[in-house]
């Protein structure tokens, strides 16, 4: 053994007892010697005589190197001996008699590098060097199994390295492939399938792993490929449906029963979905008999084949067969009755939805815990099910009673089955049934027509084995409610809904997903049936009793302060029940006393001497006081103004009373931003059923949620203060005026006197929240002025906030980048021009307002702001904007005559260079009745100035 011997054992050594230094001393001694002038003989000659892989895979490797990197370079001399070398190696030759060593006895990593060896050469010398190399080739075959093995292993390199598209190719990889595939054509690609066909018939029964082989290489997913882009082409349909004839793909439909081949099956069936969607196609164009005969014919004949490769295989092509399907029975709505061959079609269509929606049972566990990757799988799952309940829906249609007897049979095998073994076959049976309902029109669902009032009664009587199971007991609540509407007119069967809702099906289910999921859902079901559950009104509430005890104690040991929100479903839904007129005022009484007080008793256990504790320390009280207010909050859901204002006051006064309690909450909390954010939710909520019997409260509840607010809360009390306005009009006047000031200051404490700050670090949640408390304050403002309250600007308190509130809002009117704000803020400005200033050379009633309005309101943006490019009239909001705008010139100029137009006319058409005829017609046009043809000359004129400046002119 050299030194060349002994350096390559050492750098293949994966042993770990060679040093590390002398490995890579071994490596850079093996490195070296490739750059001897003499390097591809060496190698060669050790290729005959080394018995040791780690040699010849080295010696191939270094002559694939070399090859690729100096063949240019090389002499005739030794690219044909290197030729001569590799092709007698490959072909189980000796080279000049010498070698001892056979490499195609080797290993199959040797035979596959020699095989990398011998494309390299191709690549360089096919046709025009080497234009007998695979001729050459066929004829050593006869040598037996391992000259065709190693033939298959070139044929499989040369499609990877050299010809198939599906990997990134040079230009010059390009040129090349087709240089290589255009000569096999032409030279010997018959006799290439001729011996493939012989060798598949002499070996086929005594070495299958050679048949194989030889059927890898003959690539037949690409043949399938070939045909499908045949199929494919455009054509004329009568043309195309005799090329579709003569391809006789009968032939290739046992490929998909028989070939484990994965790929070769996902070939086929592209091109089984391919074809079958050309003759579909024709079928719908060709207008005669024979043609649609025709047409008929190959789909009965093909889609068998479909059926089975979307029932038994794993394949890419599920969306495409999906669309298939739902195109052919879309070609069936025209021909009812159908056949029985359609009909059996039909059947298969359906079984294949019930095959494809099933969830994979390797999955039940991660679904059922809804871990990460059971979410993933059910979202998964629920975007492909999308097409194939449109399927559905479609089938249902053209074939309504054997769709309907399809769905009753897969319930009734679901209700029969084993119920762990099978729960993805009862998921999917419910799911189908779920599905259904979409089509069905109110008057079915109601009058239980068909099966329907089979199936439901069914399906309420059944409690499944694996009702434990999440994804089977949500999809059993979800189907009861899709059919809601057959319970309003079939009472008879509201006491198993229930049941089903009540029991450990639904809200005791064990499973907190489950049981949140029919809380909601059973809300949902109070609010449809609603009157009729009076009678069933104590059975419910007494099983409820567990629910709404734990719900406001479940996050006793909690840390966290959120929770979630879904258990005040159950109030919402008691809410519905006890707060109907139906009830009588004593047993509604009773129920709503026997909720609030405890509530209300809660609450107050949990503030006393909660003074003394730092906040901080008690998150479980913080949140379980949350959950309470969500309580009382949903419950309040279903009671009207009218009940419990006019018709019984008793009602109305528990409210009071609660209220009375939970603004206690932001005396002894007055920094907990969620406490005060659920006590103001529950502010609008009694400014809802309470009306005008509210104001009492307000004051205090205002003053105490002014007093701690940051910008979010802030924004939250406007909102409120909205409400309030736009309930109650001018009735809440004094309140306003009481609570403006306050407002006002806090607003224009925190927001910041210039514009917001833009660019990289600016959109922080800080700036986030101080843009939406803007923009609500914009909002409020404008519905101060709109509801004929603007006098709460002009209060003692208020006068000092009045310049910069009107600085604010003439900014917004001129600059602000949302239209509706800009559009809102013009509207202020004509509401206070029409409540200030009674009439033209009246007295001032807010002095300095007139001139506020004509100098800096109607100059900076009735016509800057609308010079400015970035005004864009092909806008649907701006042009509305534009219209605002429009109209306060034209109020301007009702309550301030000349003083406005003078000023508008001299001061600012001049600077915006106005022909003076321009600006006579605009004076004619304000000072007529027409505000449409103001609006239409005023954009005219805009534009007309935009174009004369060419954009030198910066407006501001």
């Amino acid at each position: 053994m050299d030194d060349l011997d002994k350096a390559i054992l050492i750098s293949f050594d994966e042993s770990g007892a060679v040093d590390s230094a002398l490995k890579a001393q071994a490596v850079a001694y093996c490195q070296q010697f490739k750059e001897n002038p003499s390097i591809c003989s060496i190698c060669i000659e050790r290729l005959c005589f080394s018995k040791l892989v780690q040699v010849q895979f080295w010696c191939l490797q270094c002559l694939h190197e070399v090859l690729r990197v100096r063949y240019s370079s090389m002499g005739p001399e030794e690219k044909s001996f290197i030729r001569k070398s590799v092709f007698s190696l490959g072909c189980y030759e000796s080279i000049d008699d010498k070698n001892l060593v056979r490499l195609l006895d080797g290993p199959a990593f040797i035979k596959n590098k020699l095989s990398q060896v011998m494309v390299t050469l191709v690549y360089f010398e096919y046709p025009m060097i080497w234009p007998s190399v695979f001729v050459d080739f066929l004829s050593n075959l006869s040598k037996g199994v391992v000259v065709i093995d190693m033939f298959c292993r070139v044929l499989n390199a040369l499609d990877d390295e050299v010809i198939s598209m599906d990997y990134p190719r040079s230009q010059e990889e390009v040129a090349v492939s087709g240089r290589i595939k255009d000569a096999m054509r032409q030279q010997c690609i018959s006799q290439v399938v001729r011996a493939w066909y012989d060798i598949l018939l002499m070996y086929r029964n005594s070495d299958p792993d050679l048949c194989c082989s030889v059927l890898d290489s003959m690539r037949r997913g690409a043949a399938a490929g070939c045909i499908h882009a045949v199929a494919a082409k455009r054509m004329d349909p009568k043309a195309k449906l005799t090329l579709l004839q003569s391809l006789q793909i009968r032939r290739v439909f046992s490929l998909v029963a028989e070939d484990n081949d994965s790929e070769l099956v996902s070939s086929v069936a592209s091109l089984l979905t391919g074809y079958s969607t050309e003759v579909l196609e024709c079928l719908k164009r060709l207008n005669s008999e024979d043609g649609k005969a025709v047409s008929t014919e190959l789909l009965n004949e093909v889609l068998p084949s479909v059926f089975y490769v979307m029932q038994n295989c794993e394949i890419d092509e599920t969306f495409s067969i999906v669309q298939f399907l739902s195109g052919y029975v879309g070609t069936l709505k025209s021909l009812v009755p159908l056949t029985e061959t359609q009909s059996h079609h039909v059947g298969q269509i359906l079984e294949v939805i019930r095959t494809q929606i099933r969830f994979d049972p390797a999955y039940r566990n991660n679904l059922d815990v809804l871990d990460k990757i059971g979410r993933e799988e059910e979202d998964r799952m629920a975007e492909f099910r999308k097409e194939l309940f449109v399927l559905l829906r479609s089938v249902g249609r053209v074939a309504p009673d054997a769709t309907q007897i399809f769905i009753r049979n897969s319930l009734a095998s679901a209700v029969a089955s084993n119920g762990d073994v099978d729960v993805e076959e009862i998921e999917a049976a419910l799911s189908l049934l779920y599905a259904f309902g979409e089509s069905l029109t109110d008057e079915t669902m109601k009058t239980g027509n068909g099966l329907l009032g089979e199936l439901i009664p069914m399906l309420l009587s059944t409690k499944f084995p694996c009702h434990n199971n999440r994804l089977v007991a949500l999809i059993y609540l979800e189907t009861i409610t899709r059919y809601m509407k057959f319970f309003q007119e079939n009472t008879q069967y509201i006491p198993l809904v229930l049941s089903a809702f009540l029991d450990e099906r639904g809200i005791h289910h064990p499973n907190s997903n489950v049981n949140r999921r029919a809380s909601y859902l059973f809300m949902r079901v109070v609010k449809l049936l609603k009157a009729k559950l009076v009678p069933y009104l104590e059975t419910i509430l007494q099983s409820l009793q567990d629910t709404v005890a734990q719900f406001t104690t479940i996050y006793a040991s909690s840390k966290e302060l959120s929770g979630c929100e879904d258990g005040s479903h159950i109030f919402e839904a008691i809410g519905l029940l006890i707060g109907m007129e139906d009830v009588p005022l004593e047993k509604q009484s009773e129920f709503l006393s026997a909720l609030l007080t405890p509530l209300c008793q809660q609450v107050e256990a949990l503030l006393l001497n909660a003074k003394a504790q730092n906040p901080e320390e008690s998150p479980a009280k913080i949140a379980n006081i949350q959950q309470i207010i969500m309580a009382i909050n949903a419950l309040s859901k279903g009671f009207s103004e009218r009940l419990v204002t006019a018709s019984r006051p008793a009602i109305g006064l528990m409210f009071k009373q609660t209220l009375d309690v939970l603004l206690r909450i932001l005396i002894i909390f007055p920094k907990i931003e969620p406490l005060r954010c659920k006590v103001t939710s529950f502010i609008h909520r009694m400014v809802d059923i309470l009306g005008s019997s509210v104001f009492p409260y307000l004051p205090k509840a205002l003053e105490q949620l002014l007093a701690e607010s940051e910008p979010k809360e802030l924004a939250g009390l406007l909102v409120l203060l909205n409400q309030l306005i736009c309930k109650f009009n001018t009735g809440v006047r004094d309140i306003l005026e009481e609570v403006y000031p306050a407002i006002a200051s806090r607003v224009f404490n925190v927001l910041p006197r210039d514009a917001f700050p833009t660019g990289p670090g600016s959109n922080t949640e800080e700036i986030r929240e101080l843009q939406e408390l803007q923009r609500t304050f914009y909002t409020f403002l404008h519905v101060i002025a709109t509801h004929d309250l603007s006098s709460a600007f002009l209060s003692s308190k208020s006068r000092v906030y009045l310049d910069p509130m009107m600085q604010l809002v003439l900014h917004a009117s001129c600059n602000h980048k949302d239209i509706v704000v800009r559009k809102a803020c013009v509207q202020i400005f004509i509401k206070l021009i029409k409540d200030w200033c009674a009439r033209p050379y009246g007295e001032e009633k807010v002095p300095g307002f007139q001139s506020f309005v004509i100098e800096a309101f109607a100059t900076n943006c009735c016509l800057y702001s609308v010079l400015d490019k970035s005004f864009e009239f092909r806008d649907a909001n701006t042009l509305v904007l534009f219209g605002e705008i429009v109209m306060a010139q034209k109020v301007m100029y009702e309550k301030f005559g000349n003083d406005f137009l003078v000023h508008f006319v001299s001061k600012g058409f001049p600077s915006a260079h106005c022909p003076q005829d321009l600006a006579e017609q605009y004076c004619q046009k304000l000072q007529g009745n027409d505000i449409k043809a103001l609006k239409s000359f005023y954009q005219s004129l805009i534009e007309n100035l935009r174009r004369q400046q060419n954009g030198s002119l910066v407006f501001r």
